[in-house]
């Protein structure tokens, strides 16, 4: 839902502030006074094209900024939080759109500048304008036929559904028999491959981590002699030289220091614990001795040792290296992972057999559950037209007829149904299309083709009003919906059925109608006012939100054309009395 508009530098509107809130709002004014902006600033929000031509004369830019408060489900989030913006703390939604004098534009999502492409993206998830020349979301072939099956009911949707999960699996089952049939001679060789490769991984049979052991063994066994030496040095430092009786070692020192501490120790309880210390040292000197005395001994130069260590190293990283891993753990892991696809290669005659029977099962049934979705909506078709065909009757087209026409694609490369090949897709095999008879005798044609501008925007209403109804009754929402023009070329009772309808589909839905007729205002929970003023050479709009009292001034303005007629005023009330009555009652 839309909470605010601001709008700044923008045609004739110096700035406004517009505040939105859930139902119906009606924007009003005098001709020329820029009630249009409103539309236009939200397709700049929605990634329409711009215009330098858009920005206010001696003005630098155009600035316009949409607030939007949106659920933590709702796409629009998403699609916000991989452009890299936020919502705010309240959790509303911040889209900023600023046109240059010079016709450069920057957007604005979440606080993070974007590609004027993304907030095109975002249009079907936040609004749907309704205007002539605005490009309509009910026009494309894909969304009428999802239109379709919303209006179709929980069966036929449930039943969309089974079918596109035995679609997916029988593309997947298609794709992979096919592969098996295509590619027979190059998985042989790749089966063919592996079982040599595995054969010389079951020879080789290295275990985890043994190139990282054998690195530390070469270590050993190439500075043998070095080793030994040091830890033959090391251990007559600690425990003394055979050879040198008389020289100094670390455990007689220590011995020494200790034996200094023994005879006064009973003088101070620190110096005691130094002593002990000594002690725990000597005792530890006498180990590591020990120690090094057993390395120095099985330290031994192994020539054969050497080399074997090595050609098993050199072994093991080749065999790593050829099949694109590093290690030992990892050359293992590979042939884990290259046992299972031998085994799903070597199956192949009796995969493909299985896959086969599975992929002519699921066709069968998609053809089954194919046609039984097309006749669902065909019927579905029936019902939708004739309401659409009914709302349009008070609409000032009461000789228009809408039909849903429902045939199915053929393809000759496609799965053969009787004597035909259909073209199976994710959703059936059915093309949907809304066609206008506008009156009799003229051919049924598709929307935009058997409308003028304002019928077009009219019929989109009574679309928007049936399927609204359907979505509300299958417990889904509706974005918010604007209408500009929604009311051209209508008057009298069929204006006050374009405002009973626009306050039927706000029922469930935020809804914005450009207005200049008064029947339709009346309408509104909420009413603004586009105002005009010049100071003889400069004109300036503002929006204006009315109260009680003011919406019955500017509805006698628009009813009689002045301002103060007795007349227009008791009619405005009149309005607003009937069409809160009609609201009450519906």
């Amino acid at each position: 839902m839309i909470e605010e508009l601001r709008l700044r530098g923008l045609g004739v509107i110096d700035e406004a502030v517009l505040e939105l809130a859930p139902g119906l709002t009606a924007v009003t004014g005098e001709t020329g006074a820029g009630k249009t902006m409103v539309v236009t600033a939200l397709g700049l929000l929605l990634g329409q094209r711009a215009d330098s031509g858009l920005v206010r004369a001696g003005g630098a830019a155009a600035v316009v900024e949409g607030r939007w408060l949106v659920g933590p489900d709702d796409p629009a989030v998403a699609r916000a939080t991989d452009a890299g913006g936020e919502l705010d703390e309240d959790g509303s939604l911040l889209i900023t759109r600023t046109v240059s004098s010079e016709g450069r534009s920057r957007a604005h999502l979440g606080g993070r500048q974007v590609p004027v492409g993304v907030l095109a993206d975002l249009a079907d998830d936040l609004v749907q304008i309704h205007g002539q020349g605005d490009q309509q979301r009910l026009l494309r072939p894909a969304v009428q036929r999802d239109a379709l099956d919303a209006a179709g009911g929980p069966e036929l949707q449930d039943l969309r559904s089974e079918y596109a999960e035995r679609y997916q699996r029988f593309r997947a089952l298609a794709a992979e028999l096919h592969d098996i049939r295509t590619r027979r001679g190059e998985r042989a060789q790749e089966a063919e491959r592996l079982r040599f490769l595995l054969d010389e991984h079951d020879r080789l049979a290295p275990l985890d981590d043994e190139d990282d052991t054998l690195r530390v063994e070469l270590q050993r066994l190439g500075h043998a002699d070095l080793l030994r030496s040091a830890a033959s040095t090391a251990h007559a430092a600690i425990l003394g030289d055979e050879q040198l009786p008389d020289a100094a070692d670390a455990i007689g020192l220590v011995s020494g220091a200790r034996r200094a501490l023994e005879s006064v120790r009973q003088h101070d309880p620190e110096l005691a614990a130094l002593a002990d210390r000594l002690a725990d040292i000597g005792y530890a000197l006498a180990d590591t001795g020990a120690d090094l005395a057993g390395y120095a001994a099985g330290v031994a130069a192994d020539p054969e040792r050497l080399q074997s260590a090595q050609e098993r190293l050199a072994q093991i990283t080749a065999a790593a290296r050829a099949r694109g891993v590093e290690g030992a753990s990892a050359l293992n892991r590979w042939a884990q992972a290259a046992v299972a696809r031998f085994a799903e290669l070597d199956g192949d005659d009796t995969r493909e057999s299985a896959v086969a029977a599975e992929v002519d099962a699921l066709q069968a049934q998609l053809a089954a559950l194919g046609g039984e979705l097309s006749s669902r909506r065909q019927a579905a078709g029936g019902t939708l037209g004739a309401r659409i065909t009914g709302e349009l009757a008070a609409l000032a087209m009461p000789h228009a007829v809408v039909t849903v026409a429902v045939t199915q694609r053929e393809d000759p490369a496609g799965l053969p149904v009787g004597d035909r090949c259909l073209a199976y897709g994710p959703t059936g095999v059915d093309d949907v299309e809304l066609q206008l008879v506008p009156h009799p005798g003229a051919p049924a044609r598709p929307l935009h083709k058997g409308a003028s501008g304002g019928e077009l925007s009219r019929v989109m209403l009574a679309v928007e009003v049936v399927l609204s109804g359907a979505d509300a009754e299958a417990g889904g929402t509706v974005p918010t919906f604007v209408f500009d023009e929604v009311d051209a070329g209508v008057g009298g009772k069929a204006a006050v059925e374009v405002g009973r309808r626009l306050a039927r589909l706000a029922r469930h839905a935020q809804v914005l109608v450009v207005t200049h007729l008064p029947q339709v205002a009346a309408f509104a929970d909420r009413h603004l006012v586009v105002e005009k003023s010049t100071d003889g050479s400069v004109t300036r709009s503002d929006v204006r939100t009315l109260d009680d009292a003011a919406r019955v001034s500017e509805l006698s303005r628009m009813l009689a054309g002045i301002e103060g007629s007795e007349l227009a005023l008791g009619h405005a009330e009149e309005l607003l009395a009937t069409a809160a009555d009609s609201k009450a009652g519906a």
